[in-house]
């Protein structure tokens, strides 16, 4: 006998502390954005999913776009994160191509599909939105701009450009290899690209010097 599931009521009246009623309601708007879409999904999807009254929800945020960019700013500060740390276990920059990569394809694999919001959002006109997703951006292809300056010498706009290029490799890689990761494995997924990867890197002509000489 299957065991009898709390009602809406009672769902609704349970207490939770407020940093953690907060995750709560990200986690089911993040469900809820991720079915369909920041046009489609309503305030009331969401209070329903996470089983809270309309009320308890705008407490904590008083927009649906309030809701929507809070879940954009943490999962971007995620993926950034998860490129820094990968890239920080190692001073060996071949692994560091490699960790990059992996990060990528481990944001894109993991559980809620938070990826979406970040490179499938139908906000992306709106200003705060790009901000915020370009900021983030902005961080992890910092991050691998040093590798590339490292083994090439580039000067700091050139690598920058070369990074953006790894990085935009890596996430459409990654959302490729997505529905397919039954016949391709994470670690060969990854182990391909990042090999792609380094050797351009590992090809770019070392600079020395004045890079306007080149």
């Amino acid at each position: 006998m299957q065991p009898t599931r709390p009602d809406a009521a009672s769902r609704r009246t349970s207490r939770l502390p407020r940093g953690a009623r907060r995750l709560q309601l990200l986690r089911a708007a993040q469900d809820v954005f991720v079915a369909q879409g920041f046009h489609a999904a309503a305030m009331d999807d969401i209070a329903d999913r996470a089983g809270v009254s309309k009320p308890v929800l705008y407490q904590h945020f008083p927009g649906k776009r309030e809701l929507y960019l809070a879940l954009l700013e943490e999962h971007v500060s995620e993926l950034a994160d998860r490129v820094g740390q990968a890239m920080g276990g190692t001073a060996d920059n071949r692994a560091r191509v490699d960790a990059a990569v992996g990060a990528y394809f481990d944001f894109i694999d993991a559980d809620g599909e938070a990826f979406r919001l970040v490179f499938e959002s139908d906000l992306r006109n709106d200003a705060d939105v790009r901000a915020i997703v370009d900021g983030g951006t902005r961080v992890s292809v910092e991050a691998i701009a040093g590798i590339i300056a490292a083994d090439t010498g580039a000067d700091p706009e050139r690598a920058l450009l070369l990074a953006s290029g790894l990085a935009g490799l890596a996430e459409s890689s990654a959302r490729w290899w997505l529905p397919r990761k039954g016949t391709v494995s994470r670690d060969e997924a990854v182990s391909l690209m990042s090999a792609l990867a380094w050797r351009g890197i590992s090809g770019f002509p070392r600079v020395d010097g004045d890079q306007s000489s080149s």
